[in-house]
């Protein structure tokens, strides 16, 4: 086995892009510079999503042609334009498989077994999770990918490549919350939110009356969430007054609401007759007593009084009963940090810490809970908003 290059995180996206197109539209491969630096920068199946201009692929291109690791080559009909074959793979003398799984672990970072059989679906089809592994194994004996020590709150183990660290891709830390929600403890945290809430029901129940009305995109993903569900019962985790729930209730699913605050759900069953809601805490959320999980669960803002450190085990409570195939779906504030409101819908003196949850952070906890084919989208604010808004969606496998 000869030395592996070691590429910085442009390297391995421009790489990664190429080893998977020229899989998956063989019909455009090789590929020209502005479709290789679309590919770098497309939105979906790529962690993080980048921005690099022409004049950076284009740089990369040369540096990596240089290297040995591609090749220029003319098209070979119509204009004579320049186009990008990648040489790695011949380089590091890896088959399929092995190319499969380094394309992935080279445009999605470290990820999990699991994660891969089902992100290589498109590449090379694996029979099962067992397969993967075994591979892996393998890999790592010939130095290809090493094993990453398990985190507190993973469920399974992360594998990343050896051809670079790619930190830059990564990008800095999150910086941690200049407030720490959990400074009391969370039983007291709970009290405080409960309290809250309780103060401003009424109000808070006048003021998202048709809050979804103005919210096209959470439509459409309220939509999806319908959908998938396909007529199993669907649990809306901390469901505030029941505007999301009345929605999914409109669109013909079979829904439950469920909120920390007794308040809250009161205001919730006068707005939304139609609807069961129940007192309960989102993380012990228990299967529904007539199928074996629920298909389908909205937490829309439901986890933004949680601390960052809470994420997985909230997210993996969520997770576990979901019914196989079911579709979680988070809304969240993005951005880092804690903002704390003591005027609040027309009442003062109030205490509520509403944290602004790191994309990473929420997509690294899905993804510890096991859930697969996890999607994310980032929106800026729109109408009176203040804070840009994240949404998370996985399946369990």
């Amino acid at each position: 086995m000869p030395d592996l290059p070691q590429l910085d995180a442009r390297d391995q996206r421009i790489l990664g892009a190429l080893m998977e197109k020229q899989v998956t539209v063989p019909a455009t491969y090789p590929m020209t510079l502005n479709a290789l630096r679309t590919a770098c920068n497309q939105s979906n199946s790529r962690d993080p999503v980048t921005d690099y201009d022409e004049a950076a692929v284009e740089e990369g291109v040369r540096s990596l042609k240089d290297r040995g690791l591609l090749r220029v080559v003319w098209a070979d009909r119509g204009p004579r334009t320049l186009k990008y074959h990648q040489l790695l793979t011949e380089e590091i003398d890896v088959d399929e498989r092995e190319a499969a799984v380094l394309t992935v672990l080279l445009l999605r970072g470290p990820n999990a077994a699991g994660e891969l059989r089902s992100r290589t679906e498109r590449l090379h089809p694996f029979a099962d999770r067992t397969e993967v592994e075994e591979l892996l194994h393998a890999m790592a004996r010939r130095g290809l990918v090493r094993e990453q020590p398990r985190q507190p709150g993973q469920r399974d183990q992360r594998w990343t490549h050896l051809l670079g660290s790619g930190d830059e891709a990564a990008g800095p830390e999150p910086e941690a919350p200049s407030v720490d929600p959990l400074a009391d403890g969370a039983e007291r945290r709970d009290e405080k939110v409960r309290r809250t809430y309780d103060t401003v029901a009424a109000e808070y129940a006048d003021a998202h009356r048709g809050i979804l009305d103005s919210l096209s995109f959470e439509r459409w993903l309220l939509d999806r969430v319908v959908d998938e569900a396909a007529g199993s019962p669907v649990a809306d985790a901390g469901s505030g007054t029941g505007a999301v729930s009345g929605y999914l209730h409109d669109r013909g699913a079979l829904v439950r609401g469920f909120d920390l605050t007794p308040s809250m759900v009161e205001q919730a069953r006068a707005l939304v007759p139609g609807v069961p809601f129940e007192v309960a805490d989102l993380r012990r959320l228990l299967r529904p007593v007539d199928a074996d999980g629920w298909g389908a669960i909205t937490a829309w803002y439901s986890l933004i009084h949680l601390a960052p450190a809470e994420l997985p085990d909230a997210v993996g409570a969520l997770a576990r009963v979901l019914r196989p195939g079911g579709l979680l779906a988070v809304a969240a504030h993005t951005g880092g940090g804690v903002r704390t409101l003591t005027e609040w819908l027309g009442h003062d003196d109030l205490d509520l810490d509403f944290v602004l949850h790191d994309r990473q952070a929420v997509v690294r906890a899905f993804e510890s809970a096991g859930l697969e084919d996890v999607e994310w989208y980032h929106r800026g604010p729109t109408g009176e908003e203040t804070t840009e808004r994240l949404y998370v969606l996985g399946r369990r496998p």
